[in-house]
């Protein structure tokens, strides 16, 4: 693969995203937004959504919170004839400060990584429109 194929999407966190106490975020969540960023590289790449077929890696490393901003980051790793492998990292990049007050948000001057994960999409051949360089 000569050039990455990736996407980046940027989320606030609402309070309908709160699922535990505190306003905790579930991680499912995130997986969600590493679904989006999947569907946007499959269209990049094929010209179709594809299918999200498995993740062999997923590690929450730090909480999430309503009022935070998630940046969602992902790349194709390798391209198979129908699989298309794939990285993903979730980064809070703007934190809520509820202990200061109940709108203070404060953008952190280095991006915390809340998850990483790695899983598989596959597009089946009939339903790929674009070649693999782009056209």
């Amino acid at each position: 693969m000569d050039e990455k194929i990736t996407s980046l999407i940027r989320v606030r966190m609402s309070a309908q995203d709160a699922h535990y106490a505190g306003s905790l975020v579930d991680g499912a969540k995130i997986l969600q937004l590493f679904g989006d960023v999947a569907t946007e590289l499959l269209i990049k790449l094929d010209g179709d959504e594809g299918l999200f077929k498995a993740y062999n890696l997923i590690e929450f490393h730090a909480p999430v919170f309503a009022g935070d901003y998630i940046e969602a980051y992902g790349e194709i790793t390798r391209i198979g004839k129908t699989s298309r492998n794939m990285r993903f990292e979730a980064r809070k990049v703007i934190t809520a400060r509820a202990e200061v007050a109940d709108t203070a948000c404060d953008v952190l001057a280095e991006p915390v990584v809340v998850c990483i994960a790695e899983g598989t999409c596959v597009t089946p051949l009939e339903k790929q429109r674009k070649n693999r360089d782009g056209r």
